[in-house]
């Protein structure tokens, strides 16, 4: 593991990062509950964000040798999923699941063949999805702020993640103020904050005639 955090004994192994997992799980049932609306497409992103967090405490908590994959797994489908959503939007019409379940797939397994290509598979389906949305916030105006915002609290927690990592200036590997943990919390605002926009669609413009 690369995120600094020493890693015990017992169920937790790492206790901050893997507790902080949670926010995930609460974010994701949070969606599930409390948005009613977008019909599947809220469901299946609820669902995403909830078995990130599951993913992730496993990873970091018990960690046992299938917990890369199941770390991975739900993580790429959901960054997927976003960049998808992002596409039917821009799109004007609704992508096939097989949109996002098939980069996953293929990401997911170039990660579990070659670990050293681990970075570049996953971060190739990253960077489609956030082409995708820049498409977006591009052509919906009324949807900025909420991806900004969104945007804004990846990105500092992506910096203290990063800047937390094994041997990184932050990293105290006994402290309970863990980057990595930092970075799961903020992460899970994000999608929490995205929430509105999944499953939103340009509306399209009706002539109305007028009356001669």
């Amino acid at each position: 593991m690369n995120d600094c955090e020493v890693f015990g004994d017992g169920f937790w192994g790492q206790p901050v990062n893997a507790l902080t997992s949670l926010a995930f799980v609460l974010v994701g049932l949070a969606i599930l509950i409390g948005y009613r609306r977008g019909g599947a497409t809220r469901v299946v992103y609820g669902a995403l964000v909830a078995a990130t967090g599951v993913g992730s405490v496993v990873f970091h908590g018990p960690a046992p040798s299938w917990s890369g994959l199941l770390h991975d797994v739900p993580l790429v489908a959901l960054v997927a999923f976003v960049g998808v959503d992002a596409a039917s939007d821009v799109a004007g019409r609704r992508l096939s699941p097989l949109w996002w379940v098939l980069p996953t797939i293929v990401a997911v397994t170039v990660s579990e063949i070659a670990d050293a290509a681990r970075p570049a598979a996953q971060g190739a389906v990253a960077a489609l999805a956030i082409g995708a949305c820049v498409v977006r916030w591009y052509r919906r105006p009324l949807l900025r702020q909420t991806m900004a915002t969104a945007l804004a609290l990846l990105t500092v927690g992506a910096l203290i993640g990063t800047l937390s990592r094994s041997g990184g200036p932050l990293c105290d590997p006994d402290s309970v103020l863990q980057g990595h943990a930092f970075w799961h919390v903020l992460a899970a605002l994000a999608v929490w904050t995205l929430t509105p926009v999944i499953s939103e669609r340009t509306g399209s413009v009706q002539v109305v005639p007028q009356d001669r």
